[in-house]
C-alpha cells in the first residue's frame, strides 16, 4: 500500500509529497522545497529513487541540491521543456529570490506527454503534459488516484501565467482538463490543502 505525505515548504508554502510503499526501501519525491524536512520523515533506511517536479520554478525545486547531496544517484525527472531550466539560475527564477540555484547533478530524465513509471510493483506514474503556468508544467496521476497537479491546477487560485514562458490560454485549456481529470481522485496541488475527491 502506497502512502503519500505532504510537506509544506518555508517558500511560498509550496508542497512538497514523499510516496513511500509498504515494505520498500525506494521513496518518491513531488517536488523538493525543505529537504531537511523531507528526510525526516523518510521510512528508516530509505532512499530517494527519483524526483519528479512538476514545474522548474525556483519555489518547486530549490532543496534539489542538498537532495542530490544525500542521494547522489537520485534521477530527476521533468518536463522536456523544461531541463535547461534546472541549469540556469535565470530561466528557474532562483536569481530573482537572492539563492541562485543551478543543478548539481546530470542525471536528468526529460518527460513527454504520457509516459508512464512504474513506482514500485504494479504502481504506475502516468506523466500528463499540462503547460501555461510554464511550458514544461507536468500533472503526475499515481496509482489512477492521485494527481499531482503542480501549479497548473490549485484549488480556488488563478492560473499565474504572467511569469516568462506563461501562456494564458493554454493554462486556462489546463485548468479545465485538471478540473474535469480531478473528479474522482485525491488532488494534491503545488500549493494549498490536499482535495479528497473520491466521493
Amino acid at each position: 500500500m502506497i502512502r503519500v505525505e505532504r510537506i509544506v515548504n518555508r517558500i511560498f508554502e509550496s508542497n512538497t509529497y514523499v510516496i513511500s510503499n509498504d515494505g520498500a526501501t525506494d521513496v518518491w519525491l513531488v517536488d523538493i522545497g525543505d529537504t531537511e524536512r523531507a528526510l525526516d520523515i523518510l521510512p528508516r533506511e530509505s532512499k530517494v529513487k527519483g524526483l519528479f517536479l512538476t514545474h522548474t520554478h525556483f519555489d518547486h525545486l530549490y532543496g534539489i541540491n542538498i537532495l542530490y547531496d544525500t542521494f547522489p544517484d537520485l534521477v530527476v525527472y521533468v518536463g522536456e521543456k523544461g531541463i535547461e531550466c534546472l541549469y540556469s539560475s535565470k530561466k528557474n527564477l532562483s536569481k530573482y529570490h537572492e539563492s541562485p540555484l543551478e543543478y548539481k547533478g546530470d542525471k536528468v530524465r526529460g518527460l513527454k506527454d504520457g509516459q508512464v513509471y512504474e513506482l514500485y510493483p504494479k504502481i504506475q506514474l502516468q506523466a500528463i503534459s499540462t503547460p501555461g503556468h510554464t511550458p514544461d508544467s507536468m500533472t503526475f496521476l499515481v496509482e489512477g488516484k492521485y494527481l499531482f497537479t503542480g501549479d497548473a491546477y490549485i484549488p480556488s487560485a488563478k492560473v499565474v501565467s504572467k511569469l516568462p514562458g506563461g501562456n494564458m490560454k493554454l493554462a486556462a485549456e489546463s485548468k479545465h482538463f485538471l478540473i474535469e481529470l480531478s473528479q474522482g481522485k485525491m488532488l494534491m496541488p503545488g500549493h494549498g490543502e490536499i482535495e479528497d475527491r473520491m466521493i
